[in-house]
């Protein structure tokens, strides 16, 4: 029996030349919920045209051009969706890191409680980079101190199902958030709305440069970037202290 679509959630993968894998991850995608919509950032490397080609159902492809940003192409995505009725979009990553086996969980604790943020909580295997896995320590320390304390159990970790309508009000509202910053700046000001996180555990693979896997992650690049990040939002947590700590006196269950 067909799996049915969805009127309410959609997923959303952005995709800067991700190479062969991609197609694999929107199959994946596409088998366990439907729609799918991939955002092909101004890909140079051939993926879309591989991907137009697998014709997979339920896929729908969205060519942005030039390259905007991870941030910006899923903002044109989220845009696009809200336009055509969807209140709730899972982001994903093209590169296979992230498991299509939970995006069903994801959507179904999203349609049982619309109004929160649905964030995965990244279980790492021993082929998780250490650097990785000890810098975003960091980034979640700040993450916690601009929220003081709100729950948002990994601040980085792109498999997160966020309401669409709270989501595009921020955005709208700001110039940043369009690159590797996304994730981030995103989920912190989510939460200065008053939109509750919910973490789900979720497993996270890093897949060989045999097996495909490709990474856009700049070191120093995008490390300044998250730097900036943090020190911007740390800044907006001061004036929003009183709001921030009677958020916190609802105490709401973070963890699923």
């Amino acid at each position: 029996m067909p799996l049915p679509a969805s009127l309410s959630h959609v997923v959303l993968i952005p995709s800067y030349n991700s190479g062969p894998r991609l197609a694999e991850v929107a199959r994946a995608a596409a088998a366990h919920w439907k729609p799918v919509w991939i955002l092909i950032d101004g890909s140079d490397d051939g993926s879309l045209e591989a991907l137009e080609a697998a014709a997979i159902e339920g896929v729908r492809v969205c060519s942005l051009s030039p390259n905007r940003g991870k941030g910006a192409a899923v903002l044109h995505g989220m845009r696009n969706a809200s336009c055509e009725g969807f209140t709730h979009a899972l982001v994903m990553d093209a590169d296979g890191q992230h498991s299509p086996d939970h995006i069903s969980v994801f959507m179904k604790t999203s349609e049982s409680h619309p109004e929160a943020m649905i964030l995965g909580q990244p279980l790492f295997g021993q082929d998780a980079p250490r650097e990785r896995v000890y810098g975003r320590r960091v980034g979640n320390f700040f993450a916690t101190l601009a929220t003081l304390g709100g729950g948002i159990g990994d601040s980085l970790f792109g498999f997160r199902v966020y309401p669409l309508a709270p989501s595009l009000k921020i955005l709208n509202a700001i110039q940043t958030a369009r690159g590797f910053d996304f994730d981030t700046e995103l989920v912190v000001r989510l939460y200065w709305y008053g939109i509750p996180p919910l973490n789900l555990a979720c497993p996270v693979y890093y897949p060989t440069q045999k097996e495909g896997g490709i990474s856009h992650f700049q070191y120093l690049r995008h490390n300044l970037l998250l730097v900036s990040t943090h020190i911007r939002l740390s800044c907006g947590m001061l004036k929003r202290i009183p709001w921030l700590l009677s958020l916190k006196k609802r105490s709401p269950q973070t963890r699923l």
